[in-house]
């Protein structure tokens, strides 16, 4: 018998008589971060330290490509509520990464760097919105804030294994040899995709439609929900703070230290990993008694704090210690941007369209930072792009405040 509380116990009754097995969910999520942990920071360390390229060519490579990507998001979720193939999404998008990867260990030059980057940006955030909609399908509705704080908790183990691999492997290797890893997890990645049952997936539930579909709507939905648009503007403005801290750490400890490039961004990741795994954990199983607008505040307020004390030391331990910072907040929107999305969107039908949406915010937040803080950078150093970045946390916690309500279900 199964024992209550358990992952198999949460999951849909019709999906464990398919043959669902919730560990292969658990390894999709550890996989998908080995895949995407390879790529990211560890690209931006490599091309300033080994190939020589400037803070300003990484952000024009980081935004054009990123908003290339962007531009396919939200109708990438809107065909991920369509189509009942949501396994073939996700190996498609594996495939598409594993090629990407490739070009850039044997082409590092910027036009290959450039076109293979775009093409990770438009296959790279499809698997949010997939694995987010595979989870609806999979349980039911008041399973979710613990699954997808199991979700976001197996993504966090992920990510510190790849650091681990990755600093081997730029240690030992050299730092181009990281993005073979990418090809090698992605393949591991789509045999745990496909031991997923197609049968066991509820298509209805996976893209809200549960209670009601909606199908008048369509796009008009992103428009029409207030609070869906403001909690995608918070969303923009935290990745636009959030994502240049951790290559801006990498680049300002290689810059110093060039032989232990790999290595330090691995222990900056670890660092921030080892604190997001218990925050997700605590946040999907509270999330349904304390509310998600508290733990949401929590979350952002901390990165404005984490931007100032980067700027108060250059010492190598000092900027690891402040990365562990990272992962309250990182923790806390792992697990939540998905569960408000779901709340917001509940019998609308358009799950997977509105959290394309979402993560399209995220996107753009994220790609015009590179670029502002490279410019920044460059002309008036690493601290100045710190404040800049905490000046935009700020402004991302006073929306949220201001215009965010509570989401969580009278019913949960």
């Amino acid at each position: 018998m199964t024992a209550p509380g358990s992952p198999a116990a949460e999951a849909d009754p019709r999906a464990t008589q398919a043959g669902f097995k919730p560990i292969w969910l658990d390894a999709l999520n550890f996989l998908l971060a080995d895949v995407r942990g390879a790529l990211g920071p560890y690209l931006n360390v490599f091309l300033v330290t080994e190939q020589h390229w400037s803070q300003s060519e990484v952000g024009v490579m980081t935004t054009v490509s990123g908003l290339v990507g962007l531009a396919a998001q939200t109708p990438a979720g809107a065909a991920i509520d369509a189509t009942n193939a949501k396994r073939a999404v996700v190996v498609v998008a594996l495939a598409g990464l594993a090629a990407g990867a490739l070009v850039i260990f044997a082409l590092p030059t910027f036009w290959p760097v450039m076109l293979a980057n775009s093409a990770l940006a438009i296959v790279g955030d499809v698997f949010g919105p997939a694995v987010a909609a595979l989870t609806l399908g999979l349980y039911l509705k008041r399973a979710l804030p613990n699954r997808m704080g199991r979700n976001a908790a197996f993504d966090h183990i992920g990510n510190v294994a790849i650091a681990v691999a990755a600093g081997a492997v730029g240690w030992a290797f050299g730092q181009r040899a990281v993005f073979l890893l990418v090809p090698v997890f992605a393949a591991v990645s789509v045999v745990s995709t496909l031991a997923i049952p197609a049968a066991a997936i509820d298509h209805d539930r996976a893209r809200g439609a549960a209670e009601g579909d909606d199908d008048g709507k369509g796009f008009g939905v992103l428009l029409t929900n207030r609070s869906l648009i403001a909690f995608a503007v918070c969303l923009g403005l935290f990745h636009f703070a959030n994502a240049p801290l951790l290559p801006l750490v990498g680049q300002k400890i290689a810059v110093a230290h060039k032989e232990w490039a790999s290595a330090a961004m691995s222990a900056c990741i670890v660092a921030a990993q080892m604190v997001m795994l218990p925050v997700a954990l605590v946040t999907g199983r509270k999330a349904g008694q304390w509310g998600r607008r508290p733990i949401l505040l929590a979350g952002f307020a901390i990165l404005p704090v984490r931007a100032a004390l980067y700027t108060l030391s250059d010492n190598a331990v000092w900027l690891v210690f402040i990365q562990l910072m990272d992962g309250i907040g990182a923790g806390v929107l792992s697990v939540l941007t998905p569960l408000v999305v779901a709340d917001l969107m509940r019998g609308a039908g358009r799950y997977n369209l509105a959290l394309g949406a979402a993560t399209t915010a995220q996107g753009v937040g994220a790609s015009l930072s590179g670029l502002a803080t490279g410019v920044i950078v460059d002309r008036f150093g690493f601290s100045a792009a710190f404040w800049e970045c905490g000046l935009a946390a700020l402004v991302a916690l006073a929306v949220l405040w201001a215009l965010v309500p509570e989401s969580t279900p009278s019913d949960s």
